[in-house]
């Protein structure tokens, strides 16, 4: 009985069928008991209010592109999955929606709004992780994670306190960036700094004791000015050395500013005299610090003015600008304002213009966490794919400052600090406490702060295999082997979980780093919501297939390279995929239920034709091709070269050359189909097992049968030989054929000249490829070609053929259609000529314009040559 599949390829048909199947046969499980070598991938945790975009479906797609082949090498591959309780993010997203009720969070309580969060988490979050099921990404599901879980959160509570008792996480008063939006403190790396239009404001500070005398300062901030508490100039810059050891007076306040050289000032900036506002700026904070300074907070976590500003207490941080320099500008201390692009820094969440302020903070002293991080990368013990990107990862790491961990939310690991309204003792502890270990007092109250969303995520790779316990994943699962994401967050989570990995584990956590791009639009823009370019994966995957989808992103993802996705990349890689349905269905004519797989023992044994001999060859180079690609993790050019032999070698060819023999090439077609369905199942899972399943296999799923390896005595040089001197024959027949517009269903004769015996014999053993691939009628083999004016020649593989044409073409008419085309051309060369020999239009046309010219005369130009080449053939 014959194998039959539907004559058209349906992806969404084929791709409801295998997921859950797979799933259910636990294909996907890893076990910690086996002696087979681990191979390990910590998906990155997507954010808990997630939902799939292009950049996921591509990172996605080239951890189960890894993780595929790995297990079908027979390695003991886990990719493990879960989810970040994204603190600020998801609780944005429940106030939210608790603002279209009219409620705060302040409302509830804390205690109730968190309850509210986990429902919320309940009935939404987690929607990615299916999505991520729907593109056929094979994770262990057994083992997912949530950040927040209880198994997880008692290894956040554990690092804290060890690292409490290490004397690197303190508490201290210090400048952090704050969101009045989110009322929070951020890290340095959750603040986005965008470019704006701005001014730059003069202001003159009268000198003291010297009436009529004043000092120029320019600032961006006059609103910060109620903070001030000295002026600062560059010890090298001589102008100013006069005021040394002097002092000027605050506009609108009256206090008294001392001058102090640091050399952190730039003279270049403005006048060269800066105000220094320790409370409202990091640079300045720091200078004072250096010489002592007072620090003055007139900007509240309201981004208010603070009691400190005097009359302009309660005033927004924006309209107490405004009031400032109108006063100033009254008082004639406003000298000039200019404009200035100008660096702003924005909360990563909300947009909200972030406000320096001093805070009582948590930090980690990073810099002994940092410096054994480094160390690992240079000593080569996590490597980054491709290796620029360890580049970018030094210069941070070389400039760290310490991490401002707590942040003012409700949802979040909350910090295991406990203090005593009795006596005021602060206590870390690893369980919640109920009295005050000192004075033995009931009244203790637990820090109200949570911890930033990435201290959890940094221990991610260890935490979610069991650890503090040493369990039976934890020895077997760490350290992973891989880690895939994106180059924004090096910084973030990377850098971070090699410092935790080290600290808490003694090794790294995983040997190497991939890089991925940026999804970009047709246009190469990056795509965002504002301009309106931005992707669903989930639709595109309904428009062109899941596995065509996946295919296009592989075939153009190098490790950092950004990829631009387009219509026509998409088509191409569906046409891909019915180009492989509609192979099988040629195949399946073939094939019957009961056929068997041959192994390559059989048909090295075999009295093999030379077809068959040449496409086992072009499989082995294939198969070896992309193996050296995808363990490097070029997994682009691994999928070019899977793609360049199912589509030429196997379909344009190979299946052609065997329609004149099907049943002689059976065992190798099958042999071939099957060893290239393993090949490709990587890339496109899906309709490679629909089809693995209909012809005959080995083993149960293609998930778990064994990928290619490639074996040298395939290799058959004489073969490819033959085939590529007569793939080079049809092909010069065949454009002969085009060129001088012979009637395609017209046979043609061909000579071919060669004295050569052995080429002589091969040419006879293979001429029915060529009569049939190139519709030849007969082919002469003979020392030399004539003096046959009427025929086309071309030269194949070294040798010359001819095609007479005589009877074959009306060579009046042909004469006449290709005399009024080359006119044609001959005008339109002409018309760009004198356009590019136009000086005019080559300095003021757009340079893509002039090169487009160059390149369109060059194709007419070309096109008149062949078109010459065919008139005198007819002559």
């Amino acid at each position: 009985m014959k194998v039959e599949i539907s004559k058209t390829y349906n992806p969404q048909e084929v791709e409801s069928r295998w997921y859950g199947w797979w799933e259910s046969k636990g294909y996907f499980k890893a076990d910690n008991k086996s002696a087979r070598p681990s191979f390990v991938i910590m998906m990155p945790p997507p954010n808990v209010t997630g939902s799939l975009h292009m950049g996921h479906m591509l990172n996605a797609t080239v951890q189960d592109a890894v993780i595929r082949r790995k297990r079908m090498q027979g390695f003991n591959a886990l990719w493990l999955p879960g989810m970040d309780h994204a603190g600020i993010a998801t609780q944005n997203v429940v106030e939210k929606e608790l603002a279209k009720q009219g409620l705060s969070r302040h409302d509830l309580g804390r205690e109730k709004f968190v309850e509210r969060v986990w429902e919320w988490k309940k009935e939404y979050g987690g929607i990615i992780l299916k999505q991520i099921r729907r593109i056929g990404a094979s994770c262990d599901w057994s083992r997912e994670r949530f950040t927040f879980d209880e198994g997880l959160s008692r290894a956040v509570r554990e690092v804290f306190v060890r690292l409490y008792e290490d004397g690197l996480i303190y508490r201290g008063k210090r400048l952090i960036n704050w969101c009045p939006r989110c009322r929070t403190a951020l890290s340095d790396l959750e603040v986005k700094h965008e470019a704006a239009d701005s001014r730059l404001y003069y202001i003159k500070y009268p000198l003291k004791g010297r009436p009529g005398e004043f000092v120029t300062v320019a600032t961006t901030r006059p609103e910060t000015m109620l903070g001030d508490t000295a002026l600062a100039i560059n010890p090298d810059d001589m102008r100013y050395r006069k005021y040394v050891g002097t002092s000027a007076i605050l506009p609108l306040a009256g206090r008294e500013l001392p001058f102090v050289q640091d050399s952190a000032v730039d003279p270049k900036f403005g006048t060269g005299v800066v105000k220094v506002t320790p409370a409202h700026d990091p640079a300045d904070f720091d200078m004072s610090v250096r010489h002592n300074l007072q620090q003055i907070s007139v900007i509240g976590e309201d981004a208010r003015i603070t009691a400190e500003g005097g009359a302009y207490q309660g005033q927004d941080r924006m309209e107490a600008r405004k009031n400032i320099l109108s006063d100033l500008e009254a008082q004639g201390l406003l000298e000039k304002t200019e404009s200035l692009l100008h660096s702003v820094g924005e909360c990563q969440r909300c947009s909200t213009v972030v406000e320096p302020l001093l805070s009582e903070q948590w930090f980690v002293k990073i810099k002994p966490l940092a410096d054994p991080a480094i160390a690992a990368v240079e000593e080569g013990r996590t490597k980054f794919v491709p290796p620029n990107w360890a580049k970018t990862y030094y210069e941070w790491m070389y400039n760290i400052r310490d991490w401002c961990i707590s942040r003012q939310l409700w949802w979040g690991h909350r910090i295991p600090a406990w203090y005593c309204d009795e006596c005021g003792t602060m206590t870390v502890s690893r369980t919640d406490i109920t009295q005050c270990p000192g004075c033995k007092s009931g009244k203790v109250r637990q820090d109200p702060d949570v911890l930033d969303t990435w201290f959890s995520s940094q221990l991610w790779p260890f935490s979610t295999l069991g650890w503090p316990e040493q369990t039976d994943d934890l020895k077997v699962f760490y350290p992973g082997s891989l880690l895939v994401t994106g180059y924004d967050i090096i910084f973030f989570w990377v850098a971070r979980m090699i410092m935790s990995g080290l600290k808490f584990m003694g090794d790294v956590p995983f040997r190497e780093v991939y890089i991925t791009g940026l999804i970009r639009d047709a246009d190469k823009q990056k795509m965002s919501k504002s301009k309106g370019n931005v992707v669903d994966p989930l639709e595109i995957c309904d428009k062109y297939g899941t596995d065509a989808v996946r295919f296009a992103l592989a075939r153009m993802g190098a490790p950092g390279t950004d990829i631009a996705v387009s219509d026509d990349l998409l088509d191409a890689n569906r046409a891909f995929a019915t180009k492989i349905w509609n192979a099988a269905r040629l195949i399946f004519l073939h094939v019957d239920e009961s056929d068997r797989l041959p192994t390559l023992t059989e048909l090295r044994n075999s009295n093999l034709a030379v077809a068959d001999r040449w496409i086992l060859s072009e499989l082995a180079r294939t198969i070896e091709d992309a193996n050296v690609s995808s363990d490097k993790y070029n997994l682009h050019e691994a999928a070019r070269h899977v793609h360049s032999f199912f589509r030429h070698e196997f379909c344009d060819w190979y299946l052609e050359m065997i329609k004149l023999h099907p049943e002689r090439s059976k065992p190798v077609l099958l042999y071939v189909f099957e060893t290239a369905l393993r090949m490709l199942h990587p890339f496109m899972p899906f309709i490679t097992e629909e089809l693995w399943q209909n012809i005959p296999h080995r083993g149960e799923s293609i998930v778990i049968a064994p990928y290619p390896e490639f074996e040298p005595e395939m290799i058959d040089t004489k073969a490819e030989a033959q085939i590529e001197m007569v793939k080079d024959i049809i092909g010069k027949v065949r454009n002969i054929r085009s060129e001088m517009n012979v009637d395609a269903k017209q046979a043609v004769p061909v000579r071919v000249a060669t004295t050569d015996a052995d080429t002589k014999q091969l040419l006879l053993d293979a001429r029915e490829y060529v009569f049939k691939l190139a519709q030849v009628s007969g082919m002469e083999i003979v020392p030399s070609l004539g003096e046959d004016k009427l025929a086309a020649r071309a030269v194949a593989a070294g040798l010359s053929i001819e095609v007479p044409l005589a009877g074959l073409i009306d060579t009046e008419a042909e004469r006449a259609r290709l005399t009024k085309e080359m006119q044609k051309v001959r005008a339109e060369i002409d018309k760009i000529e004198r356009k590019l020999s136009d000086t005019t239009f080559i300095e003021r046309a757009p340079k893509p314009v002039v090169e487009e010219n160059r390149r369109r005369l060059a194709d007419y130009q070309d096109q008149a040559t062949k078109l010459t080449d065919s008139l005198n053939r007819l002559t």
